[in-house]
């Protein structure tokens, strides 16, 4: 015999075992098996814009179907108006729908497709649908006032004798003052608290919408369509009340976060660390944010979204913060203690969006925060990455420690652009980033800093030979 017995029922008989270890030749090792190694992490599923595009244009389309198969061809005044009216109905109820949907916080879309252009989406969609809705109302009254030979005035008030229409019109008004409350000049005049409490009227001018809808002879004509329209406001409200209610207080109960410590950064500037248990399973990726609403007097009413500005470790989680209005000048009163709400992680600026071998990190201001993050743990070797950080003095400079000390133990590029900008300087001009990098072509770029500076940044990037798709900003004025 030439190999090793290794039968465990000869145990049972020790002299068999014993005569037949005598009496083999060589033993012949068998090696252990190999451990099964642990499977890699399943990448975070993500809507990529292109694929929400042609999803929300698709099923656009199939409401329009559900109005066509229904209309009635006629050249009735009437009638015309009537249709026109039931066409910018169902639309405005979609157009709703889709304004719900942006917002509902769901990962997959977020992270695909970014907080900040869900955000825009979500407010150029609202004029749309604004716009249907008035349009809407608009063409039910003339088409009224046409079928009963009346006035305008006189057809609104017969109209508004009908409890179903006092509905609709008061959801319509709801939708109108969330509309004028977020208009830019007005949301620079309306406090923050006021602003939400107003668009949470949403909801309700969305529930008082389907149910005139559900009374009306596009959606009630068919049992089909019936079942469709609800199974999609019911997807929308399960993924509102899923993503902003449910998610935010399981990961408040399981994770327990809170400020361990506040220090200073700079100027106006703090770091606040929060420590919690289990962080690991947020799979918070570095140039994320969270929206964090810290319980404490005059800062827990609002959620504020900011940035990581270090990698997760040791279940604790770092933002650093620029004192720019009343609650972020409270977040340097924080106590170690303080319980805190961390609803997350948003954004897509991380980096799975990486398409090029060499990055060039751009930050302006307290922009560097989530720079830093990917400045530390982006894959790359000596040379790979670069960092430009633009501030008008080198006081201004935040975490400029941490930034050197990366810089030299992975040996990537740092260059500090400070001064203010003007006619005759301006370094973020396209023959100024090219003396810095002359193969800046060849690069990824990230982005992050104020929205001036971001969009002059851009605009000198394209023309300095980066492709617009590689480069890849967030901003957070939403």
């Amino acid at each position: 015999m030439t190999t090793e017995v290794a039968d465990s029922r000869l145990a049972a008989y020790p002299a068999l075992s014993a005569y037949l270890r005598q009496t083999e030749g060589p033993q012949v090792q068998i090696p252990p098996m190999p451990k099964t190694p642990p499977r890699p992490p399943v990448p975070p599923i993500r809507v990529t814009p292109t694929a929400l595009r042609n999803g929300i244009l698709a099923t656009g389309l199939v409401v329009t179907a559900l109005w066509a198969v229904q209309a009635e061809p006629s050249a009735r005044l009437d009638v015309l108006f009537a249709t026109g009216a039931h066409l910018s109905g169902l639309l405005a109820g979609y157009g709703i729908l889709v304004m719900l949907f942006l917002m509902a916080r769901v990962p997959a879309v977020e992270h695909g497709v970014g907080a900040d252009r869900l955000a825009r989406l979500h407010a150029l969609g609202g004029r749309y649908v604004l716009t249907l809705c008035l349009g809407h109302a608009l063409l039910a009254l003339c088409g009224y006032a046409a079928h009963a030979d009346t006035d305008l005035l006189s057809a609104a008030l017969d109209l508004l004798g009908y409890p179903g229409l006092v509905l609709a019109a008061v959801g319509t008004a709801l939708l109108m003052a969330v509309g004028v409350t977020s208009a830019r000049a007005m949301r620079r005049r309306v406090p923050h608290e006021t602003w939400r409490a107003v668009h949470l009227l949403t909801y309700l001018g969305a529930a008082l919408a389907f149910v005139h809808q559900l009374a009306g002879p596009d959606v009630a004509g068919s049992i089909l369509t019936a079942w469709l329209w609800s199974m999609l406001h019911a997807t929308v409200a399960v993924l509102l009340v899923w993503y902003r209610v449910v998610v935010p207080v399981r990961q408040a109960l399981k994770h327990s976060l809170r400020v361990i410590d506040v220090r200073d950064e700079g100027p106006g500037v703090v770091s606040v660390v929060m420590q919690g248990i289990g962080l690991d399973g947020l799979r918070a990726e570095p140039g994320q944010f969270f929206r964090w609403r810290f319980l404490r007097r005059r800062l827990w009413r609002t959620a504020l979204p900011f940035s990581l500005s270090a990698p997760v470790r040791d279940d604790t989680l770092r933002i650093t913060v620029k004192a720019l209005g009343d609650h972020t000048r409270r977040m340097r009163r924080l106590k170690p203690g303080t319980r805190v709400l961390a609803t997350g992680p948003f954004g897509a600026l991380t980096a799975h969006r990486r398409t090029r071998r060499k990055v060039l990190l751009l930050a302006g201001g307290v922009g560097i925060t989530p720079m830093r993050a990917l400045f530390e743990t982006l894959p790359g070797g000596p040379g790979d990455i670069t960092l430009l950080y633009r501030a008008g003095s080198a006081e201004q400079l935040v975490l400029r420690e941490e930034l050197e000390a990366i810089a030299r133990s992975r040996g990537a590029g740092l260059h500090y652009l400070l001064g203010r900008s003007d006619a005759s300087f301006d370094p973020l001009a396209p023959q100024a980033l090219r003396n810095l990098i002359p193969d800046l072509a060849e690069h990824d770029v990230y982005l992050c800093g104020p929205p001036g500076m971001t969009a002059s940044a851009t605009a000198a990037l394209v023309r300095a030979g980066v492709p617009e798709e590689r480069v890849h900003a967030e901003c957070f004025t939403f």
